[in-house]
């Protein structure tokens, strides 16, 4: 009997998304190989690492001949390198779908042409351009790069145009190299994210919405379902769905989303599992990252479908104590095994439950051992 060839799915980018694709590879019998510059890459804990730069197309070369296809773990991986990628090896999503996402510009252009709404903006390359901006989208507003921002880096708010000479010596140096966009602050009444999924063969889901809490621009807590949002769930399904068929995207994406007066205004697509989504471990059917895996490699997706209501903390900079967690009912701990550093995410945990009354208690418990009231507060309020 000849030996089965188990599958390789190769990974750009070793941190935490890396890590936990690679874990829900296992059971489904894929191998993961992972490339980072960084030689402490945390994936590189549960599997192979290949350290090297997106430039060296020797070592990528290599990489590509041992790989069934080419994922990401996170978004500013040089387009140019998941171009050149794509012509030895499969690559998904595919490397335009990448590119359009690194570009706040072309990302809300895209948004629009979709039948998306989003905050008013305007581009800005010069000082004068914008105070042409201010005058027109008005002010309080945010002045972001269109490239290499996320989790509020690459971001500067200014409450009002006096503010326009600070903004400008925060980002200013940027408007060459990468480009500026100014967006009009939006008074939301909540934050959205929908998870979505699309096979090769084009299978679309989404995971029920989930509703997000950020602090410092960085996501702090998660809520799925999201609650009293039935109507939606179907508007944010048809347009990810839209938007994955338009860009012919395979694998995992979010959109993430402000609710205003009632409408969905798009804030930005992630082409990849998401921060937002990592209640779907334990908490739904199928996993972001194993339906991630399963689509790139062109396997049925799994059932998208939440096994009751899940909560999530996310461990920003340090590790709380784990045994409130490990002690509570349902409750799943997740350590990276990154290095603590301020503003670096080093794990999360979920709490679930079957249902909403449930999971408030149980929130409020594990909280209160965790010394994280107040952290948890706008979720119980959300859900009581």
């Amino acid at each position: 009997m000849s030996e089965r060839r188990q599958a390789v799915l190769g990974i750009l980018g070793g941190g935490q998304l890396a890590r936990m694709l690679a874990i829900a590879a296992a059971p489904l019998g894929v191998k993961a190989l992972v490339v980072d510059s960084a030689t402490d890459a945390c994936a590189g804990q549960v599997a192979p690492l290949v350290v090297a730069d997106w430039t060296d197309y020797a070592a990528l070369e290599a990489f590509a001949a041992q790989v069934d296809v080419v994922t990401f773990d996170f978004e500013n991986v040089p387009a140019e390198t998941a171009h050149w990628l794509a012509e030895h090896v499969a690559v998904f999503p595919a490397p335009h779908a990448l590119a359009i996402a690194q570009d706040r510009l072309a990302e809300k252009n895209l948004f629009r042409e979709c039948g998306l709404q989003t905050p008013d903006f305007m581009t800005v390359a010069t000082r004068g351009d914008l105070d042409r901006a201010l005058a027109t989208v008005g002010a309080p507003a945010i002045l972001k790069t269109r490239r290499l921002g996320y989790d509020g880096k690459g971001q500067f708010r200014l409450k009002s145009a006096a503010e326009a000479d600070a903004a400008w010596e925060a980002l200013g140096a940027q408007a060459s190299k990468h480009g500026l966009i100014l967006e009009a602050f939006v008074p939301f009444e909540c934050e959205l994210s929908v998870i979505a999924v699309r096979s090769r063969d084009g299978d679309f889901r989404t995971w029920p919405l989930t509703r997000n809490w950020h602090t410092d621009g960085v996501l702090s807590m998660s809520l799925a379902p999201a609650p009293d949002i039935d109507e939606l769930q179907q508007r944010a399904t048809t347009l990810a769905r839209t938007l994955a068929e338009r860009l012919g995207y395979v694998g995992v994406f979010a959109l993430e989303l402000f609710v205003k007066d009632g409408e969905l205004l798009g804030n930005e697509m992630a082409p990849r599992v998401h921060n937002s989504g990592h209640w779907t471990i334990e908490g739904a059917h199928t996993s972001q990252f194993e339906n991630h895996v399963r689509a790139v490699l062109g396997l049925p997706l799994g059932d998208t479908a939440a096994r009751g209501m899940s909560t999530m903390f996310n461990w920003i900079g340090d590790l709380p104590d784990a045994a409130p967690v490990l002690c509570a009912v349902d409750a799943h701990w997740h350590d990276y095994g990154k290095q603590e550093r301020a503003g670096r995410k080093v794990g999360h945990a979920t709490l679930c439950a079957p249902d909403a009354q449930q999971l408030s208690a149980r929130l409020t418990e594990l909280a209160t051992a965790l010394g994280r009231e107040t952290q948890a507060e706008p979720v119980v309020l959300a859900i009581s």
